[in-house]
Order: C-alpha cells, then sequence, then structure tokens
C-alpha cells in the first residue's frame, strides 16, 4: 500500500510494533532528528579516530573505524531520505 505525504506528516503509529496496541503500549513515533545528530557525530568520532590510526599506522583499527563510518553514512542517508518524504521526528 502506497502512503501519502499527509500520511507521514502525521505519523505512523506503531510503525515499529507489530504488536502495537497489543499489550497497552502507546504508539511510538521515531525521533529522527535525534538519529540524525547522533549519526552525524559518530561519523565525525570515526572519521577523527580513523584519521588517528592512519598517523599511527594501526591497520585493524582502520578497518574497523572505516566500516563503522560507513554504517553511519547509510544510517544518516536514510533517516535524512525517511525526513524529506515527510516523516515527523
Amino acid at each position: 500500500m502506497k502512503r501519502t505525504r499527509a500520511e507521514y506528516e502525521r505519523g505512523l503509529p506503531d510503525y515499529h510494533d507489530p504488536l502495537g496496541g497489543v499489550g497497552g503500549a502507546a504508539p511510538a513515533y521515531s525521533a529522527l532528528t535525534l538519529r540524525t545528530v547522533l549519526a552525524a557525530v559518530a561519523l565525525a568520532m570515526c572519521l577523527a579516530a580513523g584519521t588517528l590510526f592512519v598517523i599511527l599506522h594501526v591497520l585493524w583499527g582502520i578497518v574497523l573505524l572505516s566500516a563503522l563510518a560507513v554504517v553511519c553514512v547509510v544510517d544518516l542517508v536514510w533517516v535524512i531520505h525517511r525526513k524529506r518524504r515527510g516523516e515527523p521526528g
């Protein structure tokens, strides 16, 4: 089912909880702005620490922080996509 922009702007109750309403939990809405800030801060920290590991020639640190930076970028892009289509948060 294709959702309209108005539905995303209103929010999608129980979007992340397939059993929402069954156990009495209130509908949850994602905090997209907080997630954007956290992903951006984590990306900056990964880049800074990765640069330090490059200077120190620590291969395992470079690989680990590069993988984490990629995860941060993917998360950041996905959250920005969701915000642009009109989801609240």
